[in-house]
């Protein structure tokens, strides 16, 4: 069994050691209690719960303390695969969710799988999720200021359970000012995807993303007999011509984990029940 959790990007981590320690300790936090939820459900239901406790902490940009759009609003994006059974659902552009992972969850019991916009919206709401806003003060305050961050933050989770299925999921908040109807890489099959030989989920600029197809070409190869390492690096050189700024979390079938990002820093931890590690 094991798992890897993103959390974004954080360039100013070498400037702010406070918030740098807050992310470390946080990303601590939640992959060993996660891990622990593994021993009792399988990949897909440990993907999710991951995922929530991401959305639930202040520290990343999903859930709560999304970024706020052009107009002022909030709109959030998730994505679940589960490589077992080969099905994605995810929501596009979600209003007023606490955590859009739970309903891109529910959606997978659905032959229209993925929804966006008010559709995703109402669909959450005539399942039971409650108006919630996710906005921040520091959000807002940002918002106010044009102060908002560069579009580098969304989190994620790859999850191999105990018998040997994998999944993943992504969720982001988005990049903040963007034009409304936006559509981010994390509820595409460039920026989440798994299938039985390897599960990716990706954190960066969406556009650049989409653009390299980058979680579809990592598992792809993967499973065309490549190495995991040798995918990423395949793959993460086809960014260079555009500088497309992306990082990535996997897990092969074989338990081998990998982590790469195209600039600094992705922030990210790793459990497998003995060997831990945290972004530095």
């Amino acid at each position: 069994m094991k798992l890897i959790i993103h959390g974004g990007f954080f360039s100013e981590s070498s400037k702010d050691d406070a918030t740098k320690l807050a992310k470390q300790n946080a990303l601590e936090r939640i992959v060993k209690e996660s891990y622990e939820y593994l021993k009792t459900h399988n990949a897909i239901e440990t993907a999710v719960y991951a995922v929530t406790l991401l959305e639930d902490d202040a520290l990343f940009n999903a859930g709560i303390g999304s970024q706020i759009q052009s107009d002022g609003k909030i709109r959030m994006s998730a994505s679940l695969m589960d490589g077992e059974i080969q099905k994605m659902s995810g929501v596009i552009n979600i209003e007023e969710v606490k955590n859009p992972i739970q309903v891109a969850q529910v959606l997978m019991a659905y032959d229209d799988r993925v929804l966006g916009g008010s559709g995703a919206t109402n669909f959450a709401r005539q399942h039971g999720f409650e108006v919630f806003s996710t906005e921040i003060p520091q959000r807002r305050a940002e918002f106010e200021a044009k102060l908002a961050s560069k579009g580098l933050g969304t989190v994620g989770c790859v999850v191999l359970d105990r018998d040997g299925k994998l999944a993943a999921a992504t969720s982001t908040g988005g990049k903040g000012f963007e034009i409304p109807g936006r559509i981010s890489d994390s509820a595409t099959v460039a920026g989440n995807y798994a299938n039985h030989f390897c599960a990716v989920s990706l954190t960066g600029v969406g556009e650049d993303i989409v653009s390299n197809a980058t979680a579809a070409k990592i598992v792809t190869r993967v499973t065309d007999g490549f190495a995991l390492k040798d995918a990423f690096a395949k793959t993460f050189d086809e960014l260079l011509p555009y500088d497309g700024f992306a990082g990535a979390i996997a897990i092969d079938c074989d338990g081998n984990m990998f982590h790469q990002d195209s600039h600094p820093s992705m922030v990210f931890a790793s459990f497998d029940g003995e060997n831990f590690e945290v972004f530095k």
